[in-house]
């Protein structure tokens, strides 16, 4: 039992337990494999992570993992970074995906909905045979195993279909929402060097319409190493010059996909993640390593079956839009939303659940915030009988999140499982979270995940439990990147998470493990801006404003705040002469939301008298991100590493200012 809440919000009913997939889970590893039949949840992970290799092999067995060729062992290397999993093993994601057109042929895989809210199916059979169409035209196109096939598109049947297609070949997948301006986008995609860019002309967002066709033509032009463009005509515009119409390459009547057997260890997709400087790290995950990774985590975790309709709120920007399409794995409907989150209202996105049936609803904390300070009433105002789950992601859902959702769904005499997950671009998948079988906490995640040996740590390496110290995961999982791209020594992947303690993950969070085995979150450690779940480092934000001749120097920091929000305010030291006047803030404005994210534009841009640096020239971010968080200045930082600790007061006196 949690010691920070010891009366549960939500505790699941025993029929909710016995009907459980993990329940079936333990008894049948229990059976097979020596896993402990009782003791619940607790000892089924320890014996996961004590025994790792087991605990996989029989997770590949639950789910009826095809292996074209068989592994020589489950682990071959334990060591991290480079652990090697299952050697020797050959298979293909999209076949695990697609499985389920075999049985289900006629029911729907995909509901695709858009701003006008009424839900559109793409069959099982249909999702097949487009894909099949769609990999047999990117062979003839000369994409091989390994090659890189990107797409810029929304969050619509196309980009699975392209997903799939992709992986289908052996092609590596790497995507971002047109939402992102042409040098955002180029950032990432230059690095990986697409051979194929899927891109709509433009997309339907807030009630409007936004031509992209001028970026895509930017796009095409700084991608030396396009064979092929694919235009789909979302606004329905003609394909430009020397483009492939997407109909044409998804008509042929073919009946499944050619899948390439590939190494478990073979690339699926890039995601990005920026750091606090340089260029996006280009994270590289394994076909095998997604298709098992996810399969514990959408099939125990989320408890995700074919009677299921699986809805999460994102983008094709963000990794949750890779584990919202890994639900077919499961055989489970997904539900793909292109449009703005809060139109034509805040309601939008549980008005989405009940036109879809979505039994896991999931969106971001900030989402469930803005409900309640919009005065929605879900459950009152929507059908929302079906939804058993309402999970949360992003940043850390606050305790009023908690007793908001729990009594909106309590009037309609509803017990709803509030399942707050937190994992991360770098995995793909989930650290700590949802777990059907134990009982949910205000403000807590249920538990660390299966296979995953979660701990907290103070500087030193100590275990620490009840008290706030670094996340660290200090056993290998199969979804950890197998390299970044372009990083030949890997030494930009050890830096990123095993240079603070070697040989195991830290992952850049703070949290608390509770003596009850819940986890609570407390938001980054460093200093990575994190918005709606959509990471951007802060350099990306430099890169833009300081362009501007009268910005002399900025400073960009992301402070989570107690009441669940998350504060973005951007400083600027002007140049001489310059004003802070209404003109160059809209310029400032448009200069991010154009050329970076929209998400990304802050929520206040403040004139300060300099940017503090530590000794050697590097603006100093997280000081400053703590004093703003109400850190008094000897706790938040060294001061005999700081250029000029006076600057460090301007930020101190706002931290006191502000309500």
């Amino acid at each position: 039992m949690s010691t920070t809440n010891p009366t549960p919000l939500w505790q699941p009913d025993p029929e909710r337990v016995a009907r459980a997939r993990i329940t079936a889970f333990q008894a049948w590893a229990a059976e097979q494999h020596g896993a402990p039949a009782d003791g619940g949840y607790a000892a089924l992970h320890r014996w996961s992570v004590d025994q790792l290799d087991t605990f996989w092999q029989a997770v590949t067995e639950w789910f009826d993992v095809r292996f074209s060729t068989p592994y020589a062992r489950v682990l071959g290397k334990s060591t991290m970074p480079g652990a090697e999993w299952f050697p020797g093993a050959t298979l293909n994601y999209a076949e695990h995906a697609l499985r389920a057109a075999d049985t289900r042929a006629d029911e729907p895989a995909l509901l695709h909905v858009d701003e006008t809210h009424e839900p559109r199916p793409v069959t099982w059979s249909e999702l097949r045979r487009q894909v099949a169409s769609l990999a047999a035209e990117l062979r003839a196109l000369g994409v091989r195993p390994g090659d890189r096939v990107s797409g810029y598109l929304p969050n619509v049947p196309q980009a699975v279909v392209a997903l799939l297609a992709t992986a289908a070949v052996g092609g590596v997948w790497t995507s971002c929402a047109p939402d992102f301006g042409a040098r955002s986008v180029l950032d990432r995609f230059q690095q990986v060097e697409p051979v194929v860019l899927f891109t709509v002309d433009g997309y339907r967002y807030g009630g409007k319409e936004h031509d992209r066709r001028d970026t895509v033509a930017e796009l095409r032009r700084e991608l030396p190493t396009l064979r092929a463009v694919v235009h789909i005509p979302l606004l329905g515009t003609e394909a430009p010059e020397d483009a492939l119409e997407w109909s044409a390459l998804t008509s042929a009547d073919v009946a499944s996909p050619v899948y390439e057997q590939v190494a478990f260890d073979h690339p699926l997709w890039v995601l990005y993640s920026s750091g606090t400087t340089g260029l996006p790290k280009a994270i590289v995950q394994s076909q095998g390593g997604i298709l098992v990774e996810h399969l514990k985590q959408l099939g125990l975790h989320c408890d995700l079956g074919p009677e299921d309709r699986f809805f999460w709120y994102t983008s094709t920007g963000w990794m949750m839009w890779n584990f919202l399409v890994s639900g077919l794995l499961t055989g489970t409907t997904i539900v793909l939303y292109d449009g703005s989150p809060g139109y034509p209202d805040t309601g939008a996105q549980w008005r989405i659940a009940e036109r879809t049936g979505a039994t896991l609803f999931g969106t971001s904390a900030a989402y469930v915030m803005a409900c309640r300070k919009a005065d929605v009433h879900p459950s009152r105002d929507f059908d929302l009988s079906k939804v058993q789950c309402v999970a949360t992601t992003g940043s850390p859902l606050p305790p009023d999140g908690f007793r908001w959702l729990h009594d909106e769904f309590a009037q309609s005499g509803a017990a709803l499982w509030i399942a707050s997950v937190s994992g991360g671009t770098d995995v793909c998948s989930c650290f700590a979270g949802a777990v059907p079988t134990l009982p949910v906490h205000i403000g807590e995640l249920q538990a660390p995940g299966l296979g995953t040996d979660l701990q907290s740590w103070d500087p030193s390496g100590n275990p620490l439990v009840d008290e706030v110290g670094e996340l660290v995961v200090t056993n290998p999982m199969p979804s950890m990147p197998i390299h970044f791209w372009n990083d030949p020594d890997g030494s930009r992947y050890h830096d990123s998470y095993f240079d603070t303690y070697p040989g195991v993950w830290r992952h850049g969070d703070w949290i608390t493990l509770t003596s009850g085995g819940s986890v609570i979150i407390h938001g980054r450690s460093d200093s990575t801006l994190n918005r709606q779940g959509v990471r951007m480092g802060s350099a990306d934000i430099y890169e833009a404003v300081e362009r501007l001749p009268e910005i002399k120097e900025s400073l960009v920091i992301g402070v989570e705040e107690p009441d669940g929000g998350y504060w973005m305010p951007l400083f600027v030291h002007l140049a001489p002469g310059a004003v802070l006047d209404e003109a160059l803030l809209n310029r400032i404005k448009k200069t991010i939301r154009e050329q970076l994210s929209p998400r990304h534009v802050p929520d206040e841009v403040i004139e300060v008298p300099g940017i503090p640096h530590t000794l050697t020239g590097k603006r100093i971010e997280v000081p400053v991100k703590r004093l703003l968080q109400g850190s008094p200045l000897d706790k938040a930082v060294n001061p005999g590493s700081i250029d000029n600790l006076d600057l460090l007061h301007f930020y101190e006196e706002l931290a006191r200012k502000r309500p």
